[in-house]
C-alpha cells in the first residue's frame, strides 16, 4: 500500500478545568489543519469536574470542529502523561496509526505555520524523534523551552542563583541560551512536543507514574537511550500562557506552595534514572545552594521569587529523608 502524499498526524491536548484556554487554542490550530489536512486532533478532558465537558461540547458543535476535533471524557484524572496516554495509546493500536503525534497544551495558541514547520522537520531529518516549538510569551518574548538534563552542578545553580557559578557552571546549567536557529537539545518543554511515531513503538508511551512534571524530561532521556535526537525548532511558534492548569510556573508560582506531585515526579525521575546516592547529592547541592540564595535574598532584600515553605517542603520530600521509595501515583 502506498502511503499518503501527507503524512498524517494526531494532536493530543489535554484538558484540566481549562476550557476556554482549550478553546483559544483550537480555534488557533483550525486554519492549521485545514492547510496540511490528514490531521486529527483530540482533546482529553482528565476528569475536570467541572464544566469543560460540556463547555467544549458546545464550542466544538458551534464552530462545526467535529470533522477534526474529538472529544472524550476520562474517567479518572491519572495526571498529565496519564491523560496523553489514554489517546494516544489506542491511535497506536489502530488500523491506520498516526506517522507522527503532536502534545500541545491547552494553554498555547499556535501561530501561523508553527504545525507544518515541526513536522517538515521530521520529515527532512529521519533521525529526529522529538521536535519542539519556541515557545513565547503574549509578547512575542521567548521562554526558555530547549534544556540540559539534570545534574548535581544544574541542581546547584538552579537552587544557587548566583551569576559567578553559573558562569563556572555553564557546561551543566539547565537553561542555556535562547537560541535563535534550530538546534539539538536534551529535552524539550512538553507544552509544544512532535513526536515520531517510531519513537513510542520502540521506547513505550509516556511513563504516566509521573503525574505532572519530569514525564518529558524522562521520555526525552529514553528516547535518547534508544538512539533518537532531539531537536528545539524556533520557526515553529506557540505562544504558552505559562502554569494556567497547575500555577506550578508562572505569576502563580510564589502564591502558592509547590504542590506535592512536583516532588514526587522530581524523586522518582531521580531514582529511575540514577541512583539513591545520586538523589542525595543532587538534593544535598540544590539545598545547600538555595540556603545560600535565602541568606544573600535577607542581607542584599532581593524581592519574594518561590513558593512559601519551599525550603522546608523540598527538604521532607529529599532523598534523604524519603529514602529509596517513591510514589507511583498521586
Amino acid at each position: 500500500m502506498l502511503k499518503s502524499l501527507s503524512p498524517s498526524l494526531l494532536v493530543v491536548i489535554v484538558n484540566y478545568r481549562t476550557p476556554q484556554l482549550t478553546i483559544d487554542c483550537l480555534q488557533s490550530l483550525q486554519t492549521e489543519v485545514e492547510h496540511h489536512g490528514n490531521t486529527r486532533v483530540v482533546v482529553a478532558d482528565n476528569q475536570s469536574g467541572d464544566e469543560s465537558v460540556v463547555v467544549l461540547r458546545d464550542a466544538i458543535a458551534s464552530h462545526h470542529w467535529q470533522d477534526w476535533v474529538t472529544l472524550q471524557s476520562l474517567d479518572t484524572n491519572g495526571g498529565f502523561a496519564a491523560g496523553n496516554n489514554a489517546m494516544i495509546g489506542p491511535a497506536l493500536e489502530s488500523t491506520h496509526p498516526p506517522d507522527y503525534i503532536w502534545l500541545l497544551n491547552p494553554d498555547t495558541v499556535v501561530h501561523p505555520g508553527a504545525l507544518k514547520t515541526l513536522l517538515t522537520f521530521l520529515e527532512q531529518h529521519p533521525d529526529v524523534g522529538i521536535a519542539g516549538s519556541r515557545l513565547e510569551n503574549l509578547d512575542g518574548t521567548p521562554q526558555y523551552s530547549a534544556f540540559r538534563f539534570h545534574t548535581i552542578w544544574s541542581e546547584l545553580d538552579q537552587g544557587l542563583r548566583l551569576g559567578l557559578v553559573s558562569k563556572v557552571l555553564s557546561r551543566w546549567i539547565l537553561a542555556p541560551p535562547i537560541a535563535d536557529q534550530a538546534i539539538a537539545t536534551d529535552w524539550l518543554a512538553g507544552a509544544s512536543m512532535m513526536i515520531r511515531r517510531q519513537v513510542f513503538e520502540q521506547i513505550g508511551l509516556l511513563d504516566d507514574d509521573f503525574f505532572m512534571y519530569y514525564e518529558e524530561v524522562d521520555f526525552c532521556l529514553r528516547a535518547r537511550q534508544a538512539n533518537w535526537t532531539c531537536w528545539y525548532v524556533p520557526a515553529s511558534r506557540v505562544v504558552h500562557l505559562v502554569g494556567q492548569s497547575s500555577g506550578v510556573t508562572g505569576a502563580q508560582a510564589c502564591q502558592q506552595r509547590r504542590p506535592q506531585y512536583w516532588f514526587d515526579s522530581r524523586h522518582r525521575y531521580f531514582h529511575k534514572h540514577h541512583s539513591h546516592g545520586y538523589a542525595v547529592l543532587t538534593d544535598l547541592a540544590w539545598l545547600g545552594g538555595y540556603s545560600l540564595w535565602q541568606l544573600r535574598q535577607l542581607v542584599q532584600h532581593k524581592p519574594q521569587v518561590d513558593p512559601p515553605h519551599l525550603l522546608q517542603d523540598f527538604f521532607c520530600n529529599s532523598a534523604f529523608v524519603k529514602g529509596g521509595q517513591c510514589r507511583s501515583k498521586i
